[in-house]
């Protein structure tokens, strides 16, 4: 090989090495968010009336469930039955991966003033969010 080919050769394979790793980053994990949505917390005078009597029938157990409507995405958690009020929930995360929505809620006790106070309620939390047509995984 003259010193020509040789010079060749070697920015041949840089190239192939630049084009494989290149390729290898282009895959993306279908776990890793893309973004982070954009959402509301929909009180129950706003729900639609199909979406509020499915949620009336399912709200004494607990429950993860959506419900599409005009566009838009509702996601459903309700945590059943508990002993007093003042309880509230919190949405922690809700974005979209490649192939899913994801969302984490977390039910927050009552505060010492409601805890003697034993008034069942059934603490449930509606989010609306575009529809992106991927599944939802409740976390």
């Amino acid at each position: 090989m003259n010193e020509l080919e040789k010079r060749l050769f070697s920015v041949l394979a840089v190239c192939l090495l630049c084009f494989s790793v290149i390729a290898c980053g282009v895959k993306q994990d279908p776990m890793e968010k893309v973004k982070d949505l954009e959402f509301s917390v929909i009180a129950e005078d706003k729900l639609p009336e199909e979406l509020l009597g499915m949620i009336e029938e399912k709200k004494t157990s607990p429950f993860k469930m959506t419900f599409q409507d005009q566009g838009f995405l509702y996601i459903c958690v309700g945590y059943g039955e508990q002993e007093t009020a003042g309880y509230s929930i919190s949405v922690n995360a809700l974005y979209e991966t490649g192939n899913a929505v994801y969302i984490d809620t977390n039910l927050i006790g009552p505060g010492p003033e409601e805890k003697g106070k034993l008034t069942p309620t059934w603490p449930y939390i509606v989010v609306k969010t575009e529809n992106v047509n991927k599944s939802v995984v409740f976390d």
